[in-house]
């Protein structure tokens, strides 16, 4: 599988030591979609490139609704994202090994108070401690920073609601030389039938091996 650098995503810089945002390596069927800027020249430019392969003699009211499907669904994933005020979305456009992947990555900014924030370590205490964290949490590192990782299933809504059950594993890692600042990233898949299927563990490895090249950047 071939990898890819995903553009710097940017972590607006505070101070002199601070970085000024992160990068991640992207299979290849994977692409970012920024949320705070160019967020629909972003959605515009993928949505060509995913035509953009057809023959020129395909009729365009045959394309025109397959546009507008995946834009919609593009949109509705960015409106997701919007309710956990991220900074960048992560989704797979393509089949992975002839698989659909119904999966994303959400990238947010937290905020703790300065004084609970001032000792990082203190703060991870507290989440790896926290009774109302569910499923699994762990300490992990992230790029030289000791992170938080929770991995859990959500449960589906009641009947007639909107939310499938999930597999959901989060990274929290505090950015380094700005206490107070702390980086969410948060993966989801359904699975292929059911959320802890072989399937979702399968697109979990994947996802703990694209964070494992996590890394800040001061450029």
């Amino acid at each position: 599988m071939t990898d890819r650098i995903s553009p710097k995503a940017d972590v607006t810089d505070r101070t002199t030591t601070a970085p000024r945002g992160y990068q991640l390596i992207l299979p290849p069927e994977w692409v970012r979609i920024p949320m705070r800027s160019g967020t629909k020249e972003a959605i515009r430019a993928l949505v060509d490139d995913a035509f953009a392969t057809l023959p020129a003699d395909v009729p365009h009211d045959r394309i025109g609704p397959y546009r507008r499907e995946l834009e919609r669904r593009l949109k509705d994933a960015v409106a997701e994202a919007r309710k956990a005020e991220a900074l960048d979305l992560y989704l797979p456009l393509e089949r992975m090994h002839g698989i659909a992947v119904a999966a994303s990555i959400v990238v947010s900014e937290m905020k703790f108070p300065d004084e609970v924030a001032v000792d990082p370590s203190a703060v991870s205490r507290r989440l790896l401690e926290a009774p109302g964290r569910d499923g699994e949490t762990t300490a992990a590192e992230l790029d030289g920073i000791r992170a938080v990782r929770t991995e859990r299933t959500v449960a589906a809504d009641a009947p007639g609601g909107g939310e499938l059950a999930s597999r959901r594993v989060d990274y929290v890692v505090p950015v380094p030389g700005d206490p107070g600042r702390w980086l969410g990233v948060v993966f989801s898949t359904l699975g292929e039938a059911e959320p802890d299927d072989a399937l979702a563990d399968l697109f979990v490895e994947l996802f703990d091996a694209m964070m494992s090249t996590f890394r800040w950047s001061r450029a």
